[in-house]
């Protein structure tokens, strides 16, 4: 009612509850609950935390990738290597490969125990340090090391060895630049299921539990496998075959992310068991 108006205004969340709300009432809350259910209240709770994580995990999983995708430019300056991925690779990945899969995170469910976690404060940053410490740090500097080292195995399967020269061009640069390539899109796989929890493991929820990131996940194969054997896709983005020797190295970098990223989560409720 009336009497109800200057509480509703001061409360982070002031929620009228039934039809028939007072208009002075209405007018000063945040939100109104139709039926008068407290339960829709936890319902709406639920949800709003499950969508605010989806924004986060969305937003992990796409700057995660812009670190592999930025170091070959630094190591082309500083150690004055071949460019390890073209600029026309990066957009094969940006406006590619990632699209579905990262879409697919944006349908998230709720993570197992989202309730039980405190409220968090009305200041707090959607991207904060510690989601930039682990797209950046953790699992981008996973995706940095196993990336380069498929480029450097594509020139040490040639014959090359530390110290001599590395070629820029032609068909080994080529195999090299699609191994780079392939590499940060086999540890996306892995990063997609990665992402899709912030403490639980994967294998609580379960891999198969998101439809559309798994549908994502083939779009991203088939885009990825389009690229590197259709000639005219080949021509355009600068890549070559690979063979079944290549691919059996880059199936590793999935299982890789997620060993990772499992040790990550376990080490968290671990301390988060210690505190309780």
């Amino acid at each position: 009612g009336v009497n109800d108006a200057a509480a509703l205004k001061k409360a982070d969340i002031g929620i009228a509850m039934g039809r028939d709300v007072n208009d002075v009432a209405k007018e000063a809350s945040s939100m109104i609950v139709l039926d008068g259910n407290f339960a829709s209240i936890v319902a709406a709770v639920e949800e709003g935390r499950a969508v605010y994580d989806n924004i986060r995990r969305f937003t992990t999983y796409v700057l995660t990738s812009n670190m592999p995708e930025l170091a070959p430019f630094i190591m082309f300056v500083l150690l004055g290597i071949p460019l390890p991925l073209t600029v026309m690779q990066i957009l094969a990945i940006d406006l590619g490969t990632d699209l579905v899969p990262a879409l697919g995170l944006g349908v998230e469910a709720p993570e197992p125990g989202n309730m039980s976690k405190p409220p968090r404060g009305p200041r707090e940053h959607l991207i904060n340090p510690w989601v930039l410490l682990r797209a950046y740090l953790w699992q981008g500097g996973m995706e940095i090391a196993l990336s380069l080292a498929a480029f450097f195995y594509a020139y040490l399967s040639h014959g090359w060895i530390p110290g001599m020269p590395m070629a820029g061009a032609g068909p080994l640069y080529a195999h090299a630049t699609t191994m780079t390539l392939a590499g940060i899109v086999a540890c996306q796989v892995g990063n997609v299921f990665c992402c899709r929890t912030a403490r639980q493991s994967i294998f609580r929820v379960g891999f198969g539990t998101n439809r559309l990131v798994l549908i994502g996940i083939v779009v991203e194969v088939l885009l990825i496998l389009g690229l590197v054997y259709v000639p005219f896709m080949q021509s355009i983005f600068g890549l070559a075959p690979l063979s079944l020797g290549d691919w059996g190295l880059l199936a590793t970098f999935p299982v890789i992310m997620l060993a990772g990223e499992e040790l990550r989560k376990l080490i968290l409720r671990t301390m988060d068991k210690k505190r309780d």
